[in-house]
């Protein structure tokens, strides 16, 4: 997907002995949105405008070693080596000696001929990374600026990992006129190394530039343009972390010393061998758990009690990036850990001084949003009429921030019609959920508001399970009724004359909590990649009941 944008100058951060001036400049093509104030939590703001650079910077992939060396001095030795063995064969030795040489020579010539391609190109990519990050980094990030807060959003460069700044006004003093908007700011890898000088005794001053949008003639020299072709996973991974923020999850308040507990353990082991994953037992009343495999070392949180209503023990892995929240432990008052379940993606909130910082992992590193399960798929879907959407959008477009039972009330629709638009409309890149107000937010993720119609079917598994229900697929089917107002739904699904015996739970809200089927996805992956599709066929034959 092309994204473009036009900045008018670059982001810059001023620093005197007195005073900071963080100068963001957004993309004129975009509405106007600014905002200018002055910070009076300095220190708060600078470690979590910093944390967020390092989420931007991330990259926790594995990354072989270098064996260059090794196989040079084995190419030089394995000769010598080889001629030790046929010892005892003069004439095979006596003509070794001279092909020996000859490789030899060639080798030399071949790394002669290649030096100078290696070495620039080891120049090139130490240059692009030092001096020109943003070539590295795919995205520039989305600020959005809303009546009530500001909030900064982006992705590693691995993608397993979203981070979000959320910023109250009272962050702010002398707050001057606003645009509400989103838009994305020119970022460099200068701006870091600024944010540092940010001190309590300095004044420093905010300000999400509206200079650009007063210019009248975009021939001006000062306009910079970027072309950028951004991958689908990045985007996708940008939707899936806004569905996953939805769904039902086990919540934690941990205490600060506790997540340094937890940084600190992983700092001084080095696993070695699997599993890496840290195991959560949790029992109401009673302090977290937290057991660091394979080591199986038991931290206790005793400041830390879960309130939950049933005990479980909960795994995730990809555990170091935990380590990205560690220069917030001394400003935060205290986490909030979101879990999903084993092997499911977590959300871990910093919460500071009228700002929270809130960092979403995907089930482990190596599987990114993109790929971390269609988590789409398993939040409430329904088929909504375009009238009913545009009235649901149009009230949140005039709120800029609600529940779903205050645009219920505004439109007068039923709750579950505005669920299912409102899932629509963040698959679409166009809403968000705030996990830490817990409202919908209007957040245009493109300058262009992606098509809902190229969006109706969110993945090549939902086309495939509307056209197994097309076809009449489902039989024996049986609904049970459960206590918290769920249901659980079973029957037969025929894919391929195979029959699959299925069955699903959905929540009060029509949300996938649980499930299982005989078909090979089910039986690899479980649901740690999201429904299968004959769930989803059950799935949606429910929602086409519910609707009738």
């Amino acid at each position: 997907m092309k994204f473009e944008y036009r900045y008018y100058g670059a982001s810059t951060v001023s620093n005197s002995a007195s005073s900071t001036e963080m100068r963001f400049a957004p993309d004129t093509l975009r509405p106007p949105t600014h905002f200018v104030a002055q910070l009076n939590k300095h220190i708060p703001f600078r470690e979590a405008i910093s944390a967020l650079h390092d989420v931007v910077v991330a990259d926790q992939r594995y990354q072989p070693p270098d064996k260059t060396a090794y196989l040079a001095w084995r190419a030089q030795n394995e000769d010598p080596a080889l001629a030790e063995l046929i010892d005892r064969n003069a004439d095979l030795r006596a003509r070794m000696a001279p092909l020996s040489e000859e490789l030899k020579e060639l080798r030399a010539k071949k790394n002669l001929i290649l030096k100078p391609f290696q070495a620039a190109q080891a120049k090139y990519f130490d240059y692009i990374y030092k001096a020109n990050f943003d070539a590295w980094v795919v995205l520039d990030p989305v600020i959005t600026v809303h009546p009530d807060r500001v909030f900064f959003e982006c992705f590693s460069r691995d993608e397993s990992s979203y981070a979000s700044l959320s910023c109250s006004h009272e962050v702010f003093d002398r707050v001057g006129d606003f645009a509400c908007g989103t838009t994305n700011v020119d970022y460099s890898e200068g701006l870091y190394g600024e944010f540092q000088k940010i001190r309590d005794y300095k004044t420093t001053r905010l300000a999400i530039d509206p200079s650009g949008f007063q210019v009248a003639t975009a021939g001006d020299p000062s306009f910079k343009e970027e072309k950028i072709d951004v991958p689908e996973t990045w985007v996708r991974g940008f939707l899936q972390v806004s569905s996953a923020m939805n769904l039902p999850a086990r919540r934690l308040d941990l205490h600060p010393m506790d997540v340094h507990n937890f940084c600190h353990l992983l700092r001084r082991k080095k696993e070695r061998v699997g599993p890496r994953s840290i195991r959560f037992v949790l029992t109401p009343g009673e302090p977290v758990r937290a057991r660091f495999e394979p080591w199986n070392d038991e931290l206790v949180c005793r400041r830390s009690i879960y309130q939950g209503n049933a005990a479980e023990e909960i795994r995730i892995w990809g555990r170091r990036r935990l380590m990205l929240l560690e220069r917030l432990i001394p400003v935060a008052h205290s986490f909030t850990v979101h879990l999903m379940g084993s092997g499911m993606p977590s959300f871990w909130i910093a919460n500071l001084p009228d700002m929270q910082l809130t960092l979403g992992l995907s089930g482990w590193t190596a599987n990114d949003w993109a790929r971390a399960g269609q988590f789409d798929l398993l939040a409430p879907r329904g088929d909504v009429d375009d009238d009913s959407k545009s009235r649901i959008f149009a009230a949140l477009g005039q709120r800029w921030f609600a529940t779903a039972d205050q645009l219920a009330a505004d439109t007068g629709l039923a709750r579950s019609l505005v669920e299912s638009a409102l899932t629509l409309y963040t698959q679409a890149g166009r809403v968000i959920y705030d996990l830490t107000q817990g409202v919908y937010r209007l957040r245009e993720l493109s300058r262009e508001p992606l098509p809902l119609d190229v969006l109706r079917f969110a993945s090549a598994l939902e086309e495939k399970a509307a056209t197994l229900l097309a076809v009449q697929s489902l039989s024996e089917q049986a609904s049970e009724a459960l206590p918290d107002g769920g249901l659980r739904l079973r029957a037969r699904s025929k894919e391929n004359g195979r029959p699959y015996q299925v069955m699903l739970r959905l929540d009060a809200d029509r949300r996938i909590v649980d499930g299982s089927c005989e078909c090979n996805h089910y039986t690899q992956n479980r649901m740690h990649k999201g429904p299968c599709v004959h769930m989803l066929v059950l799935r949606m034959d429910q929602s086409r009941r519910d609707a009738a």
